[in-house]
């Protein structure tokens, strides 16, 4: 997946960094909380930089009016919400007029927060390309044979300019292989861009991919460099390939094949150099047999094939990212850290994991903040792992039909009528729920998951808000 945006929270309350960045986190962003100021100031100056910030007002030391007004002066186009429990005039006036985008009263309602930094991500203009340096993350950790191989491919493939096509599962790290790609390479000092081009609605993504003119369209009222301009020298990274649109591919094939295109509504003829690492989770040679993508883009893309294997093929590699996992969230949170026992170890060998990595990150976050010991025990991962982690399948059973019996007793004696059909109904609609989302929402692959024909899962979900 293409990188999630980066949110810095600034507030010298820890339980208000916790609970944002948890809601935060779960809406699939990037968070680094600070306590104060300096923090921040500090973090800028060592060349991290956030694609959002949210400051408290009040705090130790500078406060956060003090705080946007620095920002505003190092840079310029960064975005910052400020928040505060005194929303008075003064409060509010010198957060607009020091260039705050938005201003959020506490107490706030988790999901309004959300939906506010949402708002804003869209709405904010676009900062001009910085170098991406890359760090190995913990998704890149591991010493199995699978992840061995691919850190062997990735030290050859970095060294030569060919397309690289990568290939897995959701939340296998597919673009800590591509920064990767990038940071070993000769082009490290110019541009990493990446881009989800299933994230951005259709009729806009041309302009996000080539940009435009001013004029080109309503709304267009002045030049946009696109992805490609901005990574020109450098690399381009195309997540999720697979749901690009076919008038789209066309314009990517010619591009990847003379390196020059037009803006949206221009004359110009603009000339690039850039590498393209594209990514999917999906099979792109059944989506070229079913006519959704081009055979020749998918040889243009596919010069070189990385596939990451999922966290269940690799289990050997658990405790080590959770260790990772589990310290940098105490870092982050400003928690003691924590470890966890050789029993709990096991439990999370024995999870199946269908998130992958990124499932196991947010699992140890879990732990670090409600884990009330030191030593992580099993118990521990029964709280932060719903499902009964390692069990055995009678006890997992066990497990979900335990509720399904109280349930059925109550309904039962309360006379309920057409009881079956009711309890069959609420299952399927579950069910279905569950595999769609655990497949991004395509009906194909969750009826294949479920052992059902397409035709059957659409039948039974009815009038759906679910995509394909």
């Amino acid at each position: 997946m293409a990188e999630a945006a980066q949110i810095w929270i600034v507030d010298d309350d820890r339980s208000v960094r916790f609970v944002l960045a948890a809601a935060l986190g779960e809406a699939g962003y990037r968070v680094t909380a600070f306590s104060n100021a300096a923090e921040v100031l500090a973090a800028l100056a060592d060349g991290q930089r956030p694609d959002l910030l949210l400051t408290d007002v009040r705090m130790p030391g500078d406060s956060g009016l003090v705080l946007l007004d620095r920002l505003k002066a190092a840079h310029p186009q960064l975005p910052v919400i400020v928040m505060s429990a005194h929303t008075d005039i003064a409060s509010t006036a010198g957060a607009f007029r020091g260039g705050a985008q938005e201003f959020l009263s506490k107490p706030f309602d988790m999901d309004e927060a959300v939906a506010l930094v949402q708002r804003v991500l869209q709405t904010a203009p676009t900062p001009p390309p910085v170098p991406a340096r890359f760090e190995q993350g913990p998704a890149l950790l591991g010493q199995s044979a699978a992840m061995r191989a691919l850190f062997r491919a990735i030290g050859r493939l970095a060294q030569v300019p060919l397309s690289v096509l990568i290939t897995g599962e959701t939340g296998t790290g597919k673009e800590l292989v591509a920064r990767a790609l990038h940071h070993e390479s000769p082009r490290a000092h110019k541009p990493f861009i990446a881009l989800n081009t299933a994230a951005i609605p259709a009729e806009l993504l041309e302009s996000e991919l080539f940009g435009h003119e001013a004029g080109a369209f309503t709304g267009a009222t002045r030049r946009q460099l696109g992805r490609f301009e901005q990574a020109n020298g450098g690399t381009l990274f195309l997540d999720e390939i697979g749901d690009m649109p076919a008038a789209l591919q066309t314009r990517l094939l010619r591009v990847l094949a003379e390196g020059e295109f037009f803006r949206v509504g221009g004359r110009e003829l603009i000339r690039v150099d850039v590498r393209v690492i594209a990514a999917t989770h999906q099979p792109l040679e059944a989506l070229v047999e079913q006519g959704r993508f081009r055979a020749d883009l998918l040889h243009r893309l596919d010069v070189v094939r990385l596939q990451l294997p999922p966290l269940r093929e690799r289990r050997e590699d658990i405790p080590l990212l959770a260790a990772r996992f589990l310290q940098d969230a105490a870092r982050t949170l400003g928690l003691p850290p924590k470890r966890l026992s050789a029993p709990a170890q096991e439990r999370l060998r024995a999870h199946a994991w269908p998130g992958n990595v990124r499932e196991l990150e947010n699992v140890c976050w879990r732990l670090a903040a409600l884990a009330p010991g030191e030593t992580i025990t099993p118990a521990d991962l029964t709280q932060a792992l719903p499902g009964a982690v390692g069990a055995h399948a009678d006890e997992a059973d066990e497990d979900w039909t335990r509720p399904l019996a109280a349930w059925a007793r109550a309904q039962l004696a309360a006379g309920t009528p057409d009881l079956h059909a009711q309890a069959r109904e609420r299952f399927d609609r579950v069910l279905l729920k569950a595999a769609l989302e655990l497949h991004q929402g395509h009906r194909g692959e969750a009826a294949q998951a479920l052992g059902l024909s397409r035709n059957t899962l659409t039948r039974k979900l009815g009038p759906s808000r679910f995509r394909r």
